[in-house]
């Protein structure tokens, strides 16, 4: 077992113990485990930072065995500059989810630590997977603690929101298996997905494979006409499966594109970017439209997510260095920007039970010290320079005046938006006289509360001054993927 193996099981392995053997009279000791689990998880994934090498754009840590012989399916993880910082960004949002949920949930305990233990390993193997079959297990398994999470754990129209989650989900994913079978017939019986990029394909295969990835990845991003089910989802999650869902599950429509649309698909893909920028900048103008007539936060958020995914899609389909290393950035940067806004509003509705901005007003004067904290990561969800919301949007929009003015120009209007629905929801929740009685009585922030948004706090800040680091490790992959995707793969 590799060190890829290790950082996928483990947690797996610790959500697996907790279903077993907790109980509810035991939800002391399931929590320390779980938080021991995901700590050990986070700290496997450090070697992989003190090890990799920035000079190649191959895969590393690769393993690889005999899975199904008969089919010819192995084992065989991997990681490149593209997937790396999603396998660490995964386990350290783990980490802050357990500790966020550590007071809050008081009811089946062991099942929720559980759910959350086994979706992170889940969703770290869909970043490491490197066989297509594989890929699709694990793509398709994180539906299930996810789904689960949701119609346990969630509001009102908890099993309403599961449902939609769940089938909007699983619908474009079946296109997407029979898109990975005819790439396995077509292949020679190899599910092996680094070979798959260079296979000789025609036109019509590639247009054809193009939108059934499509299907599946577009769903999961969620990018428009396809984001309804999101804001649905987000309002009735619990606060820990919204900073899941936001900060990673969202991530892995977008990681499909970069490792099977672009290098698959090469020609398909520059012949529908027309259509992905149309809807990338339909996300970006639209989506933020909306954003700012929402009542509920938790809503704001999500369609505010949809706006800043669309500056992920938007950067891989202009094909150069900037848009796509922007991209990346973005995913990474949103992943930290989401979670803390939506753990933000969870420190709220533990306090008040309510999400509508107009159960509130005032709360700087009674909370300062969380005030604090929400105006920086509102900050950042703005796209303000020194957080890491800006980074990737920057850069994105610099790759996309490079390949188009008007398309780069249409990007920038997003920053307005972004300010405007934000800015607007800070205004009305946290500024002013206090609101009312209830509002009035907050207590500020707990020792644990802190801590968790400190950590956030630091990442965002980290990455908004000092983003080199994320760069670097992705750079030659980055120029590897834009060289190939460049060149015609119709022999």
């Amino acid at each position: 077992m590799g060190l890829l193996s290790l950082v996928i099981w483990t947690p797996i392995f610790f959500g697996v113990v907790l279903l077993a053997l907790g109980r509810d009279d035991q939800a002391r000791a399931v929590r320390w485990i779980a938080l021991v689990g995901s700590c050990i998880s986070l700290l496997l994934t450090l070697p992989l930072y003190s090890q990799f090498n920035l000079t190649t754009a191959g895969m590393q840590f690769v393993e690889k065995s005999a899975w199904i012989d008969i089919f010819n399916i192995n084992y065989h993880l991997g990681i490149d500059g593209i997937s790396f910082w999603f396998v660490l960004l995964t386990a350290f949002i783990n980490v802050i989810v357990v500790i966020a949920g550590w007071e809050v949930i008081t009811t089946r305990v062991n099942q929720y630590m559980g759910a959350f233990l086994i979706l992170s390993g889940l969703m770290i193997g869909v970043f490491c997977a490197l066989d297509g079959l594989l890929f699709y297990v694990f793509f398709e398994a994180t539906l299930i603690p996810m789904y689960l999470i949701i119609g346990i754990w969630g509001g009102p129209n908890k099993i309403y929101a599961a449902f939609k989650f769940f089938l909007y989900t699983l619908l474009g994913s079946l296109l997407l298996l029979l898109a990975l079978i005819y790439l396995f017939i077509v292949s020679g019986h190899s599910f092996d997905i680094t070979a798959w990029h260079r296979l000789p394909l025609s036109m019509t295969e590639q247009t054809v494979i193009f939108f059934a990835f499509l299907a599946a990845f577009a769903v999961k991003v969620p990018m428009w006409p396809v984001h309804t089910w999101l804001p649905d989802v987000h309002v009735e999650a619990p606060t820990g499966g919204s900073a899941v869902l936001a900060a990673i599950m969202l991530k892995l429509g977008a990681y499909g594109f970069l490792r099977f649309s672009l290098p698959i698909t090469p020609d398909a893909s520059h012949e529908w970017a027309g259509l992905m920028i149309a809807l990338s900048l339909a996300a970006v103008i639209y989506v933020g439209l909306v954003s700012l007539v929402q009542r509920d936060m938790k809503k704001l958020v999500a369609y505010s997510s949809v706006a800043h995914m669309g500056f992920v899609t938007l950067g891989f389909f202009i094909f150069n260095d900037l848009g796509i290393a922007g991209g990346i950035v973005q995913m990474i940067a949103h992943g930290f920007v989401s979670a803390a806004m939506f753990l933000c509003i969870g420190v709220l509705y533990d306090r008040m039970h309510s999400r509508e901005i107009a159960s509130y007003g005032g709360v700087v004067n009674t909370m300062p010290q969380f005030t604090v904290f929400a105006l920086l990561f509102a900050m950042a969800n703005c796209g303000l320079p020194g957080t890491a919301g800006f980074v990737g949007e920057w850069m994105v929009i610099l790759g996309a005046v490079k390949f188009k003015f008007w398309v780069g120009a249409a990007a920038a209007s997003a920053l307005v938006f972004g300010a405007a629905y934000t800015l607007w929801m800070f205004k009305r929740v946290y500024f002013g006289a206090i609101g009312n009685d209830r509002v009035k009585n907050l207590n500020d922030l707990n020792v644990r509360e802190f801590f968790f948004l400190f950590l956030l706090a630091v990442a965002v800040l980290w990455m908004g001054v000092y983003p080199k680091p994320v760069t670097d490790v992705m750079n030659v992959s980055v120029a590897e993927l834009v060289k190939h995707a460049n060149t015609s793969k119709i022999y």
